[in-house]
Parts: C-alpha cells; sequence; structure tokens
C-alpha cells in the first residue's frame, strides 16, 4: 500500500526555512500511532516551527461524491498545517478529533496544535 501522507518538519532560522526531516504514514493507524503518547511526535525537536502534513490523493474511487472531491484544501491547527483533497483533510480532522475524545493523543501533539491539555 501507497503512502496516505507525508509530514514535513521545518525550522526557520533568521528568516531562512529549511526542512528538518520528513516521515512517511501508511495508514490512519500508523498517523495514532505517531501522534500518541510515546509516539514519534514525543520527539519533535523544539527548533521546529511547522509541521505540515501533506495528504495524498486516494488510489481508489469511491461512491462516495465528497470523497472523490480533486480541489485541495490547507487546514492550519496551531503549527500544524494539514494540506490535500478535502476529503482526505476531512477524514484526517475526523480521526484527530476522534483521537483527542478517547484520550489518544500525546500532550506534545495537543501542544503543537495549540490545545492546552486538561
Amino acid at each position: 500500500m501507497g503512502p496516505i501522507m507525508v509530514i514535513e518538519f521545518s525550522a526557520r532560522t533568521g528568516g531562512v526555512s529549511f526542512e528538518e526531516e520528513s516521515i512517511t504514514i501508511h495508514s490512519p493507524k500508523e498517523l495514532l500511532a505517531f501522534v500518541a503518547p510515546d509516539g514519534g511526535c514525543d520527539r519533535i525537536p523544539d527548533e521546529v516551527d511547522e509541521i505540515q502534513f501533506v495528504l495524498m490523493h486516494p488510489a481508489s474511487v469511491s461512491s462516495n461524491p465528497l470523497a472523490n472531491a480533486n480541489a485541495n484544501a490547507t487546514l492550519e491547527l496551531g503549527m500544524v498545517f494539514i494540506s490535500g483533497p478535502i476529503a482526505e483533510v476531512a477524514q484526517t480532522i475526523e480521526l484527530l478529533l476522534d483521537g483527542a475524545e478517547r484520550g489518544q493523543l500525546s500532550s506534545s501533539f495537543l501542544k503543537v496544535i495549540g490545545v492546552t491539555p486538561a
């Protein structure tokens, strides 16, 4: 199975931006593992000031018209920018909201999206 998204980490020094690294995510389960406590999100260096979730266009065509939306969108959550096809952005946000509701998101990830953990 191909990747569903690439997560890119970038930093800025003296007005110059540079990419720290990027990781490839192949499934929603892998994304949740990254943003979960003790996941990869907990190891993001402090100098990172922007995280891009770049969502890929789905390989299959769905019978749901929204799932076939080709228009791209970007949603900003704190320092995280989620970009890609509207349907994929909506599904990712739904996944993250569900993870937050279940207490599955690390305090590090909540911090970078601008949420103060309770």
